[in-house]
C-alpha cells in the first residue's frame, strides 16, 4: 500500500468514525434540547428537574466512556460524572457549595487529563504562556469584581475562599486547555469559564439577566460537549503530532 493508498484509508477511517461519533451524540442534543424545552424561570426544585438536568452530561458521560475505555473514569468521563453530581445539587439552591465542590473535582480530572499521555506533548511556547497569562488575569480580576458582593452572602466565612479555590481551579483547567492546542478542548474550558461567570453573576446578584440561566445552561453544555469531543478525538490528534515528527 503506497502513501496515496494510506491517506485515502485514513480519511475514510476519520470520515466514519466522525459519523459514529456525530451517532453517539444524539441523545445528549435530544435530552439537552429537552431541557430548554421544559425550562421555565419558576422550575420548581425537584428530583424530575435534577434528572433533566444532569441526563445530558450523563449521557456524555457514557459516550466517553465507551469512546475511550474505564481508563476516562479517572479523565474527562469522571470528569463529565462530577459535573452532572454538580447539575443536581444546582437544582437546590442551598446545596450550591457542594455543587460547586464537584465542579472542582470536574475541573481537576479535566486538568490530570490535558497533561495526560493522551494528548500529544506540545513544547510551551511564548504564545501559550501569553495566552496563560491572560486567563489568570481574567480570572483574578473577576474575584476582585464579586468579592464585595461575596462580602455580603450569608454563608460568606465559606463563600470567599472557596469561589477563590474554585476560580484558580477552572482558570488552571483553562490554561491546560491552551498547551493541548486542541480548538474544541480549548473552546470548551473557554465556555466553560464563561458559563461559571454567568452563573456567579446571577447567585451573587452582581449583574442578573433576564434570561441569564439559559445562557448559563447553553454556554455549559456547549462546554462538556467540546471537551468531550475534544478527549475523544486526542489520540486522532496524537498520531497525526507523531507522524508529522517522523516525516
Amino acid at each position: 500500500m503506497d502513501i496515496l493508498d494510506t491517506d485515502a484509508f485514513d480519511r475514510r477511517q476519520r470520515r466514519n468514525m466522525s459519523w459514529a461519533l456525530l451517532f453517539s451524540l444524539l441523545p445528549f442534543f435530544l435530552s439537552a434540547a429537552l431541557y430548554f424545552y421544559l425550562w421555565t424561570p419558576d422550575l420548581p426544585s425537584s428530583i424530575t428537574a435534577a434528572g433533566v438536568k444532569s441526563a445530558p452530561t450523563l449521557l456524555l458521560a457514557a459516550v466517553v466512556l465507551s469512546w475511550n475505555g474505564g481508563q476516562s473514569v479517572l479523565g474527562v468521563g469522571g470528569g463529565l460524572i462530577f459535573s452532572a453530581v454538580g447539575d443536581c445539587c444546582l437544582v437546590w439552591p442551598e446545596l450550591f457549595l457542594h455543587g460547586m465542590g464537584a465542579f472542582a473535582v470536574a475541573h481537576l480530572l479535566y486538568s490530570l487529563t490535558f497533561l495526560s499521555s493522551r494528548y500529544a506533548a506540545y513544547s510551551s511556547s511564548s504564545w501559550t504562556r501569553f495566552l496563560s497569562l491572560i486567563l489568570f488575569m481574567v480570572g483574578g480580576g473577576f474575584y476582585i469584581y464579586v468579592y464585595p458582593f461575596l462580602q455580603k452572602a450569608p454563608d460568606s466565612d465559606l463563600l470567599i475562599p472557596a469561589v477563590g479555590v474554585y476560580i484558580f481551579l477552572i482558570t488552571l483547567m483553562g490554561t491546560l486547555a491552551i498547551r493541548t492546542r486542541h480548538t474544541a478542548t480549548l473552546l470548551g474550558s473557554l465556555s466553560f469559564m464563561l458559563s461559571d461567570m454567568t452563573l456567579a453573576l446571577q447567585v451573587f446578584k452582581v449583574a442578573p439577566m433576564t434570561h441569564g440561566q439559559i445562557v448559563v445552561m447553553a454556554t455549559y453544555y456547549l462546554a462538556q460537549l467540546l471537551i468531550a469531543v475534544g478527549d475523544m478525538k486526542a489520540v486522532e490528534y496524537k498520531d497525526d503530532f507523531a507522524k508529522w515528527k517522523r516525516s
